[in-house]
């Protein structure tokens, strides 16, 4: 588990590709101290498996399923990524609950300065992801902990403080760049559990679809709501 708070940037060392396989090498420096073989590392907000480290790098693999669901299949040598250890039990939990499991990719569609502050429009590909994204609600992108300030069911806005702008990835983003996108896990499982056993299993549906929610006058009553 992470909390998408981004502790380095690091860069692409190599890429080796074999069909929508990957092998990466990443140069850090924080997230390499105290690594054990085995252990996770989200890559721009997926998790990976590190196979291979010293004290100034790291590699891991990447598998076919996340090659065509992340912008990780972009990824060159020189390229900028954020990086985050996975918690510790003891840590402080400053963001919110991230998986690394990336729900989508989302195109910057817009990026302008408001005050102090930078704010990025971003356009999902996946136009169903927005049932998840709600104003002042929590959405992980490219592996940062962020805060909804708008949606509208085309596009959604996040707001950036320079800090956050200066020590991740987001200061190397232009418009038309692409970001991965984790929705808040609560919302999923919320979701997830108000559905089962109510029609097709969630895999079968698709687009906007949607599952009905199984919330009637008789579950409110036997849950103890009425």
């Amino acid at each position: 588990m992470f909390t998408g708070l981004v502790e380095e940037v690091g860069a692409i060392k190599s890429v080796q590709s074999k069909g929508e396989a990957m092998v990466i090498s990443i140069t850090a420096s924080t997230v390499t101290q105290g690594m054990k073989l085995g252990d996770s590392v989200a890559v721009n907000g997926v998790c990976l498996t590190a196979t291979q480290f010293d004290r100034s790098s790291f590699t891991v693999d990447v598998m076919p399923q996340t090659y065509r669901h992340t912008n990780l299949s972009q990824l060159r040598s020189g390229s900028r990524v954020n990086l985050e250890r996975a918690m510790a039990a003891n840590g402080r939990f400053g963001g919110h609950i991230v998986q690394g499991h990336v729900d989508g990719v989302g195109t910057i569609t817009g990026i302008k300065q408001d005050q102090n502050a930078v704010v990025f429009e971003i356009t999902p590909m996946q136009k169903s992801l927005f049932k998840y994204i709600i104003p002042k609600g929590s959405i992980t992108v490219d592996g940062i902990s962020l805060t909804v300030v708008r949606a509208d069911g085309q596009r959604f806005s996040v707001s950036i403080i320079p800090h956050t702008l200066a020590e991740t990835v987001l200061a190397y983003k232009r418009q038309g760049d692409t970001v991965n996108l984790e929705c808040d896990i609560l919302g999923k499982y919320v979701e997830h559990l108000l559905a089962y056993g109510k029609g097709k299993p969630k895999e079968e549906h698709s687009g906007d679809e949607g599952l009905s929610s199984g919330i009637d006058m008789p579950f409110l009553m036997k849950n103890g709501f009425v």
